[in-house]
């Protein structure tokens, strides 16, 4: 589950290693301020993504403002079923593709269930800034899963 959340933050597996170890050291610094009211994979889950955070900050890498221009806008509902129809390890894979403000913004809001004002807080942004990143990433990604889905479909027609 750590090495899942570490991946999602970082642009390769060496990087997720590293994520990792850092967040299991910390884990066990700290397992005495564990007091035992929540679960303990919610608590380490919550360190990984801190010392995630923290080591992308060290880089001195900012959310920035990217200009992508999205052919096709396509609605929620649709979104929702291109999601729901991917395997999980295709989704990691192009989340870890995003840019990097994107994938945080992104893993942040829709995967760890964090308000935009508790991202803009944590990332030093605005709220309007994290919206967008937000939305941009969700736009990207299912623009990737689309392409990849119709390169699925002319193979399968090409082998049939």
């Amino acid at each position: 589950m750590v090495k899942g959340v570490c991946l999602r933050y970082s642009r390769d597996v060496a990087e997720a290693d590293d994520f990792l170890q850092d967040a299991f050291i910390k884990t066990f610094e700290k397992l005495n301020q564990y007091k035992g009211t929540g679960a303990l994979g919610g608590w380490v889950r919550r360190i990984a993504v801190t010392t995630a955070l923290e080591s992308l900050r060290k880089q001195k890498i900012k959310v920035t403002e990217l200009s992508i221009h999205i052919e096709q806008l396509i609605p929620d509902e649709e979104a929702d079923v291109l999601f729901q129809k991917i395997d999980l390890d295709v989704l990691v894979s192009k989340i870890q593709r995003l840019p990097l403000g994107y994938r945080t913004v992104f893993n942040l809001y829709a995967i760890e269930g964090y308000t935009h004002q508790e991202i803009a807080d944590d990332l030093s942004i605005t709220v309007g800034t994290s919206k967008s990143q937000y939305s941009r990433a969700r736009k990207l990604l299912i623009q990737m899963l689309e392409s990849e889905e119709l390169r699925t479909q002319k193979i399968l027609n090409y082998v049939e």
